[in-house]
Formats: structure tokens, sequence, C-alpha cells
């Protein structure tokens, strides 16, 4: 395997293997769906724009994203050697600094591609990788507090794509103000969903002095508070719709909001064990919403 020279040590280079797994492509997908509304919501044909698309994708989810994942997961290195030994980084598949080296490339680069998407693009790129270090590195550590690491999670997986992919389509240009309001709405929604996600890590969260939201005001609490974060946006959106004169599809957001509240009803019942069956079936009934909106966007947009 070739050789990097460091500090007069040999250190051996990572395997792409592990360099993709810090990444973790897995998560890519939110932002990357966002992007994707925001292509829809702008109005514009994606005829001759398929290159520009896939270059706007790739920095919402490979660049953005795993830059994020990267971030995070060097500065969590310590615990997660206690937790999550088999991870690139503390399994030593990643060895030394390599894993910081990866972080402040990809961001780098990242950088770079945003910028050659235009100014609107680069201002939301340069947002996205503030909010990714000030979420996992020192002084901030956004994530040791629920409130301020979920609301920068939500703000980078959804808002800003939202907005990246709209301005990508427009020439870098500023989005409609409807396309910033949903954009909005639907990020302020995902501060719940991000909820959802610390339950499964609530005991090891008060050991280690994390502020996650279940930590804080315990599990039953923080799934009713979730549950309201959620559904309050998307109340917001079906009247807005309406009033944009778009009843077909607010009715659409209206029906999958009321199957939304159905099984938020059953979650509550028992939100640990029950988080992973609603991400799957509430958050992708919230998701699909998050389209329906940008379509109706589009409609109002091109009409």
């Amino acid at each position: 395997m070739a050789r990097a020279i460091a500090s007069g040590n040999d250190i051996a280079r990572p395997p792409v293997s592990a360099v993709v797994e810090l990444l973790k492509p897995i998560t890519w997908f939110p932002p990357m769906w966002a992007f994707g509304c925001g292509v829809v919501s702008s109005g514009v044909a994606p005829a001759d724009q398929w290159l520009l698309i896939l270059a706007g994708v790739a920095l919402a989810g490979p660049m953005i994203c795993g830059a994020s994942q990267a971030v995070n997961d060097w500065f969590d290195r310590h615990v997660d050697a206690i937790n999550e030994p088999d991870r690139p980084i503390p399994s030593g598949r990643i060895p030394g600094k390599w894993g910081l080296a990866i972080a402040i490339l990809w961001s780098l680069l990242s950088l770079l591609l945003s910028y050659s998407l235009g100014p609107w693009v680069f201002l939301a790129g340069i947002i996205g990788l503030i909010l990714a270090w000030a979420y996992s590195a020192p002084p901030l550590r956004l994530k040791l507090n629920g409130w301020w690491g979920n609301s920068a999670v939500a703000l980078s997986y959804e808002g800003l794509a939202w907005v990246t992919g709209a301005a990508v389509m427009i020439g870098g240009a500023m989005p409609d103000w409807r396309i910033l309001v949903l954009a909005a709405l639907y990020s302020a929604g995902a501060h719940g969903i991000m909820t959802l996600n610390d339950f499964k890590s609530v005991e090891g969260d008060l050991r280690m002095g994390v502020r996650s939201l279940p930590a804080q005001l315990g599990v039953d609490r923080a799934a009713r508070l979730a549950c309201l974060v959620m559904a309050a946006p998307q109340c917001v959106v079906v009247v807005l719709l309406w009033q944009w004169d778009r009843p077909l599809h607010a009715a659409a957001i209206g029906l999958m909001l009321l199957a939304q509240l159905a099984l938020m009803r059953r979650l509550l019942q028992s939100p640990r064990e029950r988080a992973p069956w609603y991400n799957a079936t509430g958050v992708s009934l919230y998701v699909l919403g998050m389209l329906i909106s940008a379509f109706a966007v589009r409609g109002i947009l091109t009409s």
C-alpha cells in the first residue's frame, strides 16, 4: 500500500473504502432530495441543464453533506473509540490526521464547486459549511445542545439544499420568495425529525453531557415536541398553497398530514421503540409533501 510520511513516521494512506464510509453516503439522501425539490420549484425546464443539475446534486450530497460527516467523525473520534470503535477513524482504517485532512479538503472542494455555480449557490455553500463545522467542532459544538444542533442540521439538509437547487436552475440568482418561504417552513419541520434520531442514544447522551432534547426534556416530552414541530409548518404550507390558488396541492399535503397525525399517535405510545418505524412512514410522507409543494410553486411560476 502507498505510504505518506508524517512526523518522521510511515502512516498508511487510508483505503478508498474507508474514505467512502467516512463520508457516509446513506446520509446524502435528505439534502439531495431537498435539492431536487429546489430544482422542481424553480420553474425552469431541466432539458439542457442535466450537467448543471448533477453538479448541484453532487454539491448538496457527496460534497457538503459528506464534508459534514467527515468533520463530525473527526471531532467525535474519542467518543467513537468507546461507543463505536469500528468506525473508520477509531478503528485505524483512517490513520493519523487523515480524517481532519479529508474534512478540510472536502470542505475546500465544496467551496470551489459552489463558487462555480453562481453567487447565491456560493453563499449557500459557505453557510452550509459554517454550520457543518460549528455543529461538530469546538468551541461551538452545536451538537451538544439539541436546540442548536438540530436547527443547524435541519437548515443545512433541507432549507439550504432547497434554495441551492432553485438557485442553480435560475443561473445562481435569488430564488422567488415563495421558494424561500417553503424552504424555511420545511427546515423548521425537519428540526422535529432530527429529534427523533436522538431517541436511540439518550442514555449515552446523559452520560457524556450531550444535551439532546430527549436528554433535556425526557423522551415523552421530546416526542410530543417533535410531533408538534413537524406538523405545524405543514399546516402553514397547506394554508399558503390554498391562498396561492393551488387547492389540489394543498389538499394532497393536508391528507398526508392527517395520515402523519395518525402515525404520530402511535409513535407517542412508545417513542423510543417506534422512532425508526416513524422515520420510515411518517417522515416519508413529510418529504413527499415537500415535492408536492415544489410542484405547486412550479405551477405558479410557469403559469
